[in-house]
């Protein structure tokens, strides 16, 4: 893949632009093979590539300029707006969006937030696509000075995206580098997107995570699933669960499944998705994982855990080591702090393990891996 932005040096966030794809995957995979080891009974499958181009669900863009020519992208280590609206990444029910929303700031009188100054209103813009091409947008604001003009002009806007179901403000008040606020106003009938994979329809609200690659991550439930379903454990746990994609992927009626998630919004989500499939065995709740785990009266078959870059962490791990436990999926996008934790558990040794390419053109990747206790 090739991008005029990198080439340019106005963007280089996609660190591995311009390298051959087989490299880059390759590179990934040899990277977690050195981490975990060199273990003779450790099966690896075949990654699970991606398109190199027009595979992000969702665009993040800062929104600099003027009301009258507003930037949607990134801010440059000079703290100057750069336009990524033909950014290659981005498939072309996003591309769509980009100058319809910048008219659309334009028509509301949407003052863009000027870092240097502490200025305007409008920090960001997200717009997530699901798999059905349906459309959230999420406009992150200074305060509400804006929201009752964006309520005006939003029948004009859901005119020009017809894809478009969700459509929030999100209040973040202060000047730092944080994403967004705790407050959310959402301007819809419609509060969640419905993000259809591997045929489940899981609910995305406004502050839910989801996976950015929908195509890898569809193949990373999948993958988890074949594991579920081979082991046929009569419980498990999926801890870290979002919107609960592997909860909802391994529940076949046989078995029963609860996910932890610290996320209200995500629970929310996942309960609404449980409720539509009709999963009585499958329930959801908002806590944090280790908690959820050390105060439990007794300890599923099987445990699935998809923590932050930072690992699951030492408690986590020892519970898990001295627990009954039989086996373990663990899916990691920071091999370094599974190696981490798989040293805390030694007894939990890695079976089978694939990369599953989650971020073309950067150093980033998924690495799911089975973990099973010794006999």
């Amino acid at each position: 893949m090739r991008c005029s932005y990198f080439d340019a040096e106005r963007c280089r966030s996609c660190s591995w632009m311009g390298q051959p794809y087989a490299v880059q995957v390759a590179t990934k995979e040899e990277h977690c093979r050195r981490l975990l080891g060199d273990r003779p009974d450790l099966l690896w499958s075949a990654p699970v590539t991606s398109a190199e181009s027009g595979f992000r669900n969702k665009a993040k863009m800062v929104v600099t300029g003027s009301v009258d020519r507003p930037a949607l992208g990134i801010v440059d280590p000079q703290g100057v707006g750069v336009d990524l609206r033909d950014c290659g990444l981005y498939p072309d029910g996003l591309h769509v969006t980009f100058p319809v929303l910048a008219e659309f700031v334009t028509r509301a009188a949407i003052q863009p937030y000027d870092i240097a100054g502490r200025t305007g209103e409008l920090k960001y813009l997200l717009v997530t696509q699901s798999p059905d091409g349906e459309l959230m947008v999420r406009f992150v604001l200074r305060s509400q000075e804006s929201v009752a003009r964006i309520r005006k002009h939003l029948p004009a806007l859901r005119d020009a995206l017809p894809m478009l179901r969700v459509v929030s403000v999100n209040l973040q008040p202060e000047h730092k580098a944080v994403l967004e606020g705790e407050r959310e106003i959402v301007l819809t009938a419609e509060e969640t997107l419905t993000m259809r994979l591997n045929g489940i329809d899981m609910h995305l609200r406004p502050q839910s995570f989801f996976q950015t690659n929908t195509d890898v991550a569809a193949a990373l439930y999948r993958q988890a699933r074949a594991w579920v379903d081979e082991l046929a454990p009569s419980s498990l746990w999926d801890l870290y669960c979002g919107v609960g994609g592997f909860a909802l992927h391994c529940a076949d009626g046989s078995r029963d499944v609860t996910g932890i998630e610290t996320s209200a919004e995500a629970i929310t989500s996942a309960e609404t998705s449980r409720r539509e499939a009709a999963l009585p065995r499958v329930g959801f709740q908002v806590g944090d994982a280790t908690a959820f785990a050390v105060g439990a009266d007794r300890a599923p078959d099987l445990v699935i855990v998809n923590p932050p870059r930072r690992g699951i962490g030492d408690e986590l791990a020892r519970w898990l080591e001295a627990s009954s436990v039989r086996q373990v999926i663990y899916s990691s996008c920071n091999a370094t702090s599974l190696a981490r934790d798989l040293e805390a558990m030694p007894s939990l040794r890695p079976r089978r393990a694939r990369l599953l390419d989650m971020f073309p053109q950067t150093t980033h990747y998924e690495v799911v891996t089975l973990l099973e206790r010794a006999a």
